[in-house]
């Protein structure tokens, strides 16, 4: 089966096209970097041609929220108007788990707004939702820097591996389209501070990590449940544990 990966060189989109590709499917990475570009709409009819299936794990070049709106609109727009005529019958697209509970931060709300127009597209689809990536835990340590220590959200966190998420973006891809949202997450559920704390020591710095309900999450306020799997018993949840990955990061 032919699948598209739009965002094919970034870090997920690479993993998830060679785990398509060892399942037997051809798969193919698309990016700027092959002439393909969803924003433009650039080589989209071209590489559509003849696919079942297309993956949109694309990420906006600017995180300031008017860009990173128009980013996700008119690409998704392009997408899937691409698709509707290239007879695309599956449609995923990752998102991020707690997208609808953190309408303070413009990343945020420019995903809420991709995944409405992918739900009212007409295209059978699939979201799927992943919490925060392993990867990304030590610039969130850094970006929580306060004087001689860092400061985070008093609040759940529950990261996964990227390797997790690219494996179950492979499995949704060739499964039937869920038309709905689904969820994935690490296998640890532990408090944000946990997290942080664990990740700089594996680098040898021994400043203390406090929790603070009042700190932010890139600028958004946060719940106790904020950044994890609303039901936990039906989110997807990846292998890897944190120590694990830390052990070899």
């Amino acid at each position: 089966m032919k699948i598209v990966v739009i965002g094919g060189s970034g870090l997920i989109g690479r993993q998830l096209t060679k785990d398509l590709a060892d399942k037997g499917h051809e798969a193919i990475a698309a990016s700027p970097s092959t002439g393909v570009n969803a924003l433009t709409g650039e080589g989209l009819a071209g590489v559509l041609a003849g696919a079942a299936v297309v993956v949109d794990v694309a990420n906006a070049p600017s995180f300031e929220p008017a860009s990173v709106l128009a980013f996700f609109e008119r690409s998704s727009r392009n997408l899937l108007a691409a698709g509707r005529q290239a007879g695309i019958r599956h449609h995923v697209a990752l998102s991020i788990v707690g997208t609808d509970r953190l309408d303070e931060n413009g990343y945020f709300r420019a995903k809420v707004a991709q995944e409405r127009l992918i739900a009212a597209s007409g295209v059978p689809y699939t979201i799927v939702r992943a919490t925060q990536f392993f990867e990304f835990v030590g610039a969130i340590a850094e970006a929580a820097v306060t004087g001689d220590r860092l400061v985070v959200p008093d609040a759940d966190f529950q990261p996964i591996a990227a390797a997790d998420v690219a494996a179950a973006l492979a499995d949704v891809a060739v499964g039937a389209p869920a038309n709905g949202t689904i969820e994935v997450a690490g296998p640890d559920r532990e408090p944000f501070r946990t997290f942080v704390a664990r990740r700089i020591a594996a680098s040898g710095d021994a400043r203390p990590v406090s929790a603070d309900r009042a700190a932010r999450y890139f600028g958004a306020r946060l719940e106790r449940g904020s950044l994890v799997p609303t039901d936990q018993a039906a989110a997807r949840l990846g292998s890897t544990r944190f120590a694990t990955w830390l052990a070899t990061a």
